[in-house]
């Protein structure tokens, strides 16, 4: 034996072991306790296994290196439709390899997060999503359904896990910008879950994907014959509630202690079920509040990029096209950070709405609107206020950013191409230093604008972001126009992370804030005077480290930590900010082979 061989078994045997109730090719055939060639000769005797595996024994760096070479080689020979892309290919084969090898699956994701990232999330996510019927292969996760009224209950006890710490659950009404894909949005709470375990080390058999079927709306599934989904309308009203009631009460009555993010739902529901939920058990939506804590903290950064100070962020004047789910988010947690630098009373609050100027798909919200969205009526313009700013209700994109000369124009409308060449013109015309473009929709085709048109339209000086990854632009003479990525795996991690490891009891305005802030604060003065505004996602375990510390803190000021395992409440008071820091990170799951030890029922 190698001495790699020996290094790499020394290290396994000094791991906690972990008891089986299964030997032979039935441990082979399960991807959570699966080694692969990686099993040392004396666990295969004692697991029966000698024989079942080719003789010789490799190391971690041997099977990842395996797999790289046949990921290479199949790359080569399975292109995915017209545009000759390997993103679904790639996509398939590590969904093989999760099959078979859960540990191997998230040690090669982790080690190569920046480039797989997109291919288990967003974009490629998407492509997933509308394919999925198609690509499904074995089951992963839940699914409830309206069938399933009145039973949910017992059903959450056919999941094997006697502890489950993190529930994504979809109900595929709104999955990115695809619109409604009904249960095929699965995809999506797979996703995210595998993104929580790379980036915020949650144990993967400690995750829990769900789909809710509600029916859907989408014709063409409805009269796909291989939809695997039920083939109806979605229910609406108090009958849809009633399933996401009974499904709620019957995760908490299992596992009291979970979190539940809730994902990708219509924005009809999102603010109605989080408003719905929120005090009562530990939930938070990531399109609502995730998505404006990351928005937040790349508008924080802007500011600093302007060479101003953070309590500036306060002055700032903002447009926003889209007022759905994430751009109501979006106002809602701006309108608090403003309020904030202003002092934090009522008139502060009220002050701040001010800065905001919303449009939705008729143009600019003003209280003329007849009917106006109650989630929109708090930043609708005051008539009084539209003669001076030769504004008016309805008035269009590149009128309204023609006569506010805005700081930042943010957009959340799932709408490709918006920011048109006329917006994006009038946006010169800006009173900023440097003006700010948040392009935020997913997927890529769905974004308003690509960062080659905002740095070659608005100016080399603006500050770009974008919810899916846009490649850097030259702009000449050495020049880069950064393409920021304002993705929401920079915080849903380290809030569910920092909710699990303080055993808060709600999830908090004041932990999403203290989670954006802390974000924000992760970039050096150098990057956001280059324009760089969010980290590199290769960072993403240190970054959601930090965001999970402050999470906790802030838990712990407020009062809602009750302690998680080796800590109490009372312990997690006196612990300082390096001290938490450690704590987090002991309690960050990381994918080495347990020793494994059978033992007969």
């Amino acid at each position: 034996m190698s001495s790699d061989q020996e290094k790499c078994l020394v290290i396994t045997e000094a791991t906690r072991p972990t008891i089986v109730h299964r030997r032979g090719l039935d441990i082979l055939h399960d991807p959570l306790f699966n080694k692969g060639t990686a099993f040392p000769l004396a666990e295969r005797d004692r697991l029966g296994l000698r024989g079942l595996l080719p003789p010789s024994v490799m190391t971690w760096k041997q099977q990842i290196d395996r797999f790289m070479v046949d990921l290479k080689r199949l790359e080569e020979h399975a292109k995915d439709g017209p545009s000759d892309t390997t993103a679904l290919a790639k996509w398939r084969i590590l969904n093989r390899l999760h099959d078979r090898n859960e540990t191997l699956y998230y040690k090669v994701l982790i080690d190569n997060i920046a480039e797989y990232a997109q291919i288990i999330y967003t974009p490629t996510v998407g492509l997933v999503c509308q394919n999925y019927s198609g690509l499904y292969r074995r089951p992963r996760g839940m699914y409830f359904s309206t069938a399933d009224q009145g039973e949910m209950m017992s059903m959450v006890y056919n999941w094997p896990a006697e502890q489950v710490d993190m529930i994504v659950v979809t109900d595929g009404s709104r999955i990115l910008g695809l619109g409604d894909l009904g249960v095929q949005g699965i995809g999506i709470a797979i996703g995210k879950l595998d993104l929580y375990v790379a980036a915020s080390g949650i144990n993967p058999q400690r995750v829990l994907p769900v789909m809710i079927d509600c029916g859907t709306n989408n014709e063409k599934l409805l009269g796909d014959p291989l939809y695997l989904g039920l083939p109806i309308r979605r229910l609406d009203g108090e009958e849809y509630v009633s399933v996401i009631d009974e499904f709620m009460e019957a995760v908490f009555a299992r596992w009291p202690n979970v979190i539940v993010q809730f994902e990708d739902f219509q924005s009809k529901w999102a603010f109605k079920l989080l408003q719905r939920y929120r005090n009562q058990y530990r939930m938070f939506n990531d399109d609502v509040q995730g998505t404006a804590g990351v928005a937040i903290a790349g508008l924080l950064g802007a500011v600093r990029a302007q060479g101003r100070p953070i309590s500036d962020f306060a002055k700032q004047k903002i447009v926003v096209s889209g007022a759905g789910s994430a751009g109501i988010g979006v106002l809602n947690a701006a309108r608090k950070a403003m309020a904030r630098f202003l002092g934090g009373t009522e008139s502060a609050f009220e002050n701040a709405r001010c800065q905001f100027w919303v449009l939705d798909a008729m143009g600019l919200v003003t209280e003329a609107r007849n009917d106006i969205d109650p989630d929109v009526a708090p930043f609708a313009r005051k008539v009084e206020e539209l003669g001076s700013q030769g504004l008016r209700e309805g008035s269009q994109l590149t009128e309204v950013v023609k006569k506010v000369r805005p700081d930042v124009l943010i957009g959340l409308t799932g709408i490709g191409g918006l920011f048109t060449k006329e917006v994006l013109e009038a946006l010169k015309e800006s009173t900023c230093v440097r003006p700010v473009v948040f392009a935020m929709s997913n997927p890529t085709s769905n974004a308003e604008c690509t960062a080659d048109q905002a740095f070659n339209t608005v100016g080399h000086h603006i500050v770009f972001a974008s919810g899916s990854l846009f490649p850097d632009v030259d702009l000449g003479n050495g020049q880069i126009g950064h393409s920021n990525q304002g993705n929401n795996m920079y915080l849903f991690p380290g809030i569910g992370l920092g909710t699990l490891v303080s055993g808060a009891r709600l999830i908090s305005d004041g932990m999403l804030q203290a989670a954006a802030e802390c974000l924000a604060e992760c970039m050096t003065k150098e990057e956001v005077r280059k324009g760089i505004i969010y980290p590199s996602v290769s960072r993403i375990r240190n970054i959601t480290m930090k965001v999970a510390t402050a999470v906790v803190r802030e838990a712990v000021a407020e009062d809602l930590a009750e302690g998680y395992q080796d800590k109490d409440a009372r312990e997690l008071q006196r612990l300082s900010k390096e001290e938490t820091l450690e704590h987090v990170e002991k309690h960050m799951w990381v994918p080495n082979y347990s020793p494994l030890v059978y033992h007969h029922k």
